[in-house]
């Protein structure tokens, strides 16, 4: 089982690491949101995979709380980059 979690949480740090590359180099702003939102998902993703291992839920508050940055954040850029697109 140990072998199995290192696997695990191994896939996840590269996942975030190529996601963090994205979000400095990311040639455009829309790439980075893009790529953070994937970093918000990995996090919840380990934070889920925390509860199973460990047959908790003490982290579901945070996991809400998540989601919710994720989802208004994306809305906000997207609405940014609109009035951005009818201004010109």
């Amino acid at each position: 089982m140990n072998l199995l979690l290192i696997v695990i949480y191994g896939a996840f740090a590269v996942a975030a690491l190529v996601t963090l590359w994205r979000i400095v180099v990311g040639p455009s702003i829309l790439d980075r949101v893009v790529a953070s939102d994937v970093l918000l998902t990995e996090v919840m993703c380990v934070l889920g995979a925390d509860m199973v291992i460990n047959g908790h839920t003490d982290t579901l508050p945070v996991l809400l709380v998540i989601a919710a940055v994720g989802i208004f954040g994306s809305v906000a850029i997207a609405r940014l980059v609109a009035r951005k697109d009818d201004a010109k």
